[in-house]
Order: C-alpha cells, then structure tokens, then sequence
C-alpha cells in the first residue's frame, strides 16, 4: 500500500509545489495548460496529476469541498515533499465592489470552520507565505480583468452564507467567503510549507447571486468559468517564480 493512504502517492511521487483545486475536474483544466502530464493517483476526491509549464515541474492534486478534505490532502502531501501549496478556487464575493469573475488573492483567512480548531486556539493567525502571496498578487493584477488583493473567509456551511453573519464579515471587509484556504494556510504553517490562495468569484452574497442561485444549467456561470481561467493562468505563472 502507498505510504500516504487517501492520496494513494509514496515519498518522491510528487513534485515540490503544487496547485490544490477542490475539483478533480479542474485538475484536467490545469493540466491542460501544462505540458508531459501523467496521472499519479486517482482515489475518493483526491486526483494527482504531475506537469510541467513552462519548465517549472509541479503537481496538480484535488482537495475535494471543505477543510477536513483539504487538512487531509496536505498532510499527505507534505509528507510526500510538497514544499509550497497554492489553492486555485472559487469564492462567493462579500463586497459589492467584486463581480462575478473576478480574481480573488487572500492575505488571510478567518476561521469560520471546524478543523483547523482541532490543531490550535481560533486565535492563531491563518495567513499565506509573503513570497507566494507576492508572486501571486503580480501575476493576478498583470493578467485580464480585475483582481481584488485582501482578507476572506473560510466557513464549513455553503447553504448557510446567507443567513445572519453575512453582514457581520461584509462590515469587517472580509472580500469573499470560500471553504478550504483557512486550513491550507494553517496547515502549511504547523507543517513548514509555504502556501497562498487565488480564487474566481461564482457569485456575490450580498447581491443574492451566491452560486446556484441563478438559471445557468452548468455549475458556474459563462463569467465565473472564464474568471477560473484566469485564476488557473496567474497560480501557474506565479508557480514559474517560486
């Protein structure tokens, strides 16, 4: 049996730095930007893909939806040697200012979930590493379209964003809600990797376009889809610099 049990990967099967989707299908959308990619490991929500773009060799692993999933992928990544972790995702928008598609970079996280309370005191700061946070701003705000660069939130119920608390994160300027980057930030930070997260707004809260709201017969409106390209564009570019 492989050493890291939900990942199906031994030590030395992945790559140093790799890119986290919740979405195993989007693991084939990043892959399909890069070249020479093979399929590791597919098991449970967990997919392994190694790739190369543009010389920089990288992994690509799904995390499925929510932070125990998530905790789970990078324990086992990092003691398979990942180094440096960076969640491309979707997010739901908090601020009027930030529409569908737009690309969302988080300076930290607040812990609105369950898991990361299991390895420390809510408390303890959940924030990226300085230098993948940079190497994502620049590639985020060099690319299409608008980026937005701040705090967000993680929480553990999708179908309760809207009810009340809704306010309390839009009056403290928390830029998005999403369900995964509180536990990588915390995770690479007790495990010493180095981690950051760019996400593509699905819909915006506070309008009342949280995703699956809307008529659109796939998961993610034509706007979001495109702003999850974008956001698959700048974590690749930024995985050239780190």
């Amino acid at each position: 049996m492989p050493s890291q049990p939900h990942l199906q990967v031994d030590d030395g099967d992945v790559n140093d730095l790799v890119l986290l989707p919740g979405d195993p299908g989007r693991v084939d959308r990043i892959a399909g930007r890069c070249t020479d990619a093979e399929t590791v490991a597919r098991n449970r929500e967990y997919k392994v893909v190694n790739a190369n773009y543009e010389g920089r060799e990288l992994s690509i692993c799904s995390t499925g939806i929510g932070c125990p999933s998530a905790t789970i992928a990078i324990e086992e990544l990092a003691r398979a040697g990942v180094e440096t972790a960076i969640r491309v995702g979707t997010t739901g928008a908090l601020q009027e200012e930030v529409g569908i598609g737009d690309l969302v970079v988080a300076t930290g996280a607040a812990k609105q979930e369950g898991t990361t309370r299991r390895y420390e005191p809510v408390e303890f700061p959940a924030v990226p590493d300085h230098g993948v946070l940079s190497a994502l701003v620049s590639a985020a705000e060099g690319g299409d379209g608008p980026a937005h660069v701040g705090p967000i939130v993680s929480d553990d119920a999708f179908y309760f964003e809207r009810e009340p608390g809704l306010d309390a994160w839009e009056e403290a300027g928390l830029l998005a809600v999403e369900m995964e980057a509180a536990a990588l930030f915390t995770l690479a930070r007790r495990r010493g990797l180095a981690a950051g997260a760019i996400c593509a707004a699905d819909g915006n809260l506070v309008a009342g376009t949280q995703k699956g709201t809307g008529d659109d017969e796939a998961e993610l409106p034509e706007e979001a889809s495109d702003g999850v390209g974008r956001a698959i564009g700048a974590a690749l570019e930024a995985a050239t610099e780190l």
